[in-house]
């Protein structure tokens, strides 16, 4: 307990093996923490594996830096000089994403000068804040299961038919893209559903394949565990 203690006091320009390791290992932990909670709280359709291991690992990486920084300014400086040679091109389209990476950031900066107890109630903090506002009132707008894409010829099937299908195996759906395809013979529909039940897609599907003239069904259900 008291060789904890030690490690826990340990000033930032004093690094040994097992602070290093200690360090390490938070940021390593709480970047899980901050990961697992994105994970959870996602609701998009375009969920990237890469994107949360990028977290936990700029995490270690913001960890490593500062642990190598301690408290030299020229080292700092140096460290910023080379930084800067660096050119990061991945844009990230959501901004909650980019709030994401900088809470992963900050839980590495604040284990890199051991702060610990910045790093985990700051870590706790912030994952409570995220998982309240998802499951608040400000998150629970119209909320779509998939985007469901299909053509139709103009002398095809009429979009009452279509409508028809959708009221009774979709709780909620919007037209969301409507084009023409083939000189304008045929039309390209494109539609947010939100289904009845977790089997409705099936039955759904069926459905539309059933009317007269539409090819080229798609239905792309959203799952928080698919990388697209």
């Amino acid at each position: 307990m008291n060789d904890l203690m030690t490690l826990l006091q340990t000033s930032p320009g004093e690094t040994s093996w097992e602070a290093a390791a200690l360090t390490m290992l938070s940021a390593f932990a709480l970047a899980q923490v901050v990961a697992f909670t994105y994970e959870r709280t996602y609701e998009g359709m375009s969920y990237s594996r890469g994107f949360v291991q990028a977290m936990v690992l700029s995490a270690l990486v913001a960890a490593m830096l500062m642990m190598a920084i301690g408290d030299n300014l020229a080292r700092g400086v140096g460290i910023m000089g080379t930084m800067a040679l660096v050119r990061y091109r991945t844009s990230i389209r959501d901004p909650r994403d980019m709030v994401f990476m900088f809470a992963a950031l900050a839980v590495g900066l604040a284990t890199g000068v051991r702060s610990y107890p910045a790093a985990l109630f700051g870590t706790l903090s912030f994952c409570a804040a995220a998982a309240l506002l998802t499951w608040s009132p400000f998150g629970r707008r119209l909320r779509f299961d998939g985007m469901l894409r299909f053509w139709l010829p103009r002398a095809g099937a009429a979009g009452d038919e279509v409508r028809a299908v959708l009221e009774t195996h979709c709780e909620h759906f919007v037209l969301v893209a409507l084009r023409d395809l083939a000189q304008g013979e045929t039309l390209e529909y494109a539609y947010q559903v939100k289904l009845k039940t977790k089997t409705s897609h099936e039955k759904l599907a069926m459905a539309l394949e059933a009317l007269p003239g539409l090819q080229g069904l798609s239905l792309l259900l959203e799952d928080a565990h698919t990388e697209l």
